[in-house]
């Protein structure tokens, strides 16, 4: 195996939902020493992301440098080719290699470590370790070679968070509690790096500090949730938790050759959440796009319903548990059989010779499928011109809704995917995205169309996803203290590439920046 100079090893730190405007102020202030010093010696490019449109497909999209119609990973629950249902994503839906996979085929050694959103590369070998801390478990708790894991928690324990997005929902959580437990996580993230770093000699380590994505969920500010009397405001633990990632990158960077390359890399960042997602389903059902097998109002988000307009067998069961007991005990269901009751759930509401497009699972942007002719089972529509006709129509009307109760327009833009997206991955992904106004919460929308559709958000987390990118790069041969012109997220795998003198593979759509010194 050829043998890798210090200088060309590259320390990859993403930094998962991790704003780069906050980092840039508070890193100015004094806060984060850390990041500032690397900002100071290296060079700091804002990036344009694909979380501008589906949130989730931002590390997909950095590991593979590709979009997403090529890789066609987007959200956690995605439609499965050849079925109505949808299904937790798999290995075999990515559709383009991540970026160490081919660096280790190409001879370099290579430590992934919680990576989110990925699977294990096949043929790979140097060492992966899944879902140890990261936020949303995509995966399962393992590694390659398997008992590295084991090995990584007899040394360093169990991550401190102790559960993780899937388990936890869309509910509150306790802020206090949250903070202190993640402040934990962070320090331990850096003992286990270190631990990783001295027990196999690497080219490239690739670690997500996962922290700041419950950390930009929960404790992102909002006037409609005030903080409690004498308690730390949002902000403030939001800012400890950076600080604390700051200081376990600082703990990190000691262990380091000075003339190891360094990059921070995020692919979006936070804001308000004041999507309307949730209102989406009645919309299309009064638009008469949707067919409900079991009918159900906006405002009953608890489940379906019988023809009768009596509640089904599932719903009069699931009544019977408090709502706090019920998620406590979803907590406690293995992943897979929650996974088969959300998609049984989806499946069995509607009725497919009566639906047109429907509403794929999401929490931020709405996704909605055509039913297709040839591509679903029970597909109504068929492709070419009655298809183009009714993305037309749907985008159309979606674009009339308005929030009642800021007056402005409740969508600020609809996409086709396919205009945007192309890859032989196109088929998992929704037909069109629905991006919504981020002037105010959006509680409801009206039409002349439809009328008034109103629910109170499911969501309790005050932050979200907002497309703001960045990557910090410390290098021997990196402009000190230089600002960059923008680039893109899928820009970082073929630069990677580069750097250790690899050519661009076609499947890539990025460019090469020059201060990573490929």
């Amino acid at each position: 195996m050829p043998t890798t100079h210090a200088s060309q090893r590259v320390l990859v730190i993403g930094l998962d939902v991790g704003d780069g405007q906050l980092i840039w102020e508070w890193a100015q202030e004094g806060a984060l020493p850390t990041l500032h010093a690397l900002r100071a010696n290296g060079t700091w490019r804002w990036l344009h992301t694909t979380a501008d449109m589906l949130h989730v497909s931002a590390w997909p999209s950095l590991y593979t440098g590709a979009l997403p119609g090529a890789h066609g990973v987007y959200y956690t629950f995605q439609p499965a080719p050849g079925s109505q249902q949808v299904r937790r994503f798999g290995a075999d839906q990515y559709g383009q290699p991540p970026v160490w996979q081919l660096l280790d085929h190409a001879g370099k050694r290579c430590i992934v470590f919680d990576a989110p959103y990925t699977h294990p590369a096949r043929d790979f070998s140097g060492i992966q370790v899944f879902e140890w801390g990261t936020w949303a478990h995509y995966w399962r708790p393992m590694s390659t070679p398997a008992p590295i894991l084991r090995r990584l928690m007899r040394h360093c324990g169990a991550y401190p968070v102790g559960f993780e997005a899937n388990q936890v929902g869309l509910g509150a959580l306790d802020l206090a509690d949250l903070q202190q437990r993640l402040l934990k996580a962070a320090a331990q993230k850096a003992r286990a790096v270190h631990w990783l770093m001295a027990t196999a000699p690497w080219d490239l380590l690739l670690v997500v500090f996962g922290e700041t994505h419950p950390a930009a969920h929960y404790f992102w500010p909002s006037p409609e949730t005030a903080d409690a009397a004498g308690s730390p405001g949002r902000l403030s633990r939001l800012r400890e938790v950076y600080m604390a990632v700051d200081r376990a990158i600082g703990e990190i960077l000691e262990q380091l050759d000075e003339d190891a390359t360094v990059v921070v890399i995020s692919g979006d960042g936070v804001g308000p959440n004041y999507a309307g997602w949730h209102l989406l389903p009645e919309v299309l059902r009064r638009l008469h796009y949707t067919g409900t097998a079991l009918h159900h109002s906006a405002g009953d988000a608890t489940g379906p319903r019988h023809r009768s307009g009596k509640p089904g067998p599932l719903k009069r069961l699931r009544d019977l548990v408090p709502a706090d007991l019920r998620q406590a005990l979803s907590r406690r269901l293995p992943t897979p059989w929650r996974d088969a009751l959300m998609a049984r759930w989806a499946e069995t509401a509607l009725d497919w010779s009566r639906t047109r497009a429907y509403c794929l699972p999401t929490d931020l942007e709405g996704c909605i499928r055509i039913n297709l002719s040839g591509r679903e089972p029970k597909g109504i529509v068929e492709p070419g011109a009655a298809y183009d006709e009714l993305c037309d129509e749907l985008s159309s009307a979606l674009q009339q809704l308005t929030n009642p109760d800021s007056g402005r327009p409740a969508v600020r833009r609809v996409i086709r995917t396919d205009a945007v997206f192309d890859g032989e991955r196109r088929h998992h992904l929704p037909d069109l995205i629905v991006l919504w106004s981020e002037d105010a919460p959006i509680q409801a929308v009206h039409s002349p169309a439809i009328g008034p559709v109103r629910a109170p958000s499911p969501d309790a987390r005050t932050g979200t996803h907002y497309p703001r990118g960045f990557a910090l790069v410390r290098g021997p041969l990196t402009p000190r203290g230089h600002v960059a012109e923008w680039g893109h997220l899928v820009d970082f795998a073929p630069t990677l590439l580069a750097h250790f003198g690899l050519p661009t593979p076609p499947s890539m759509q990025g460019c090469v920046w020059r201060e990573l010194g490929g």
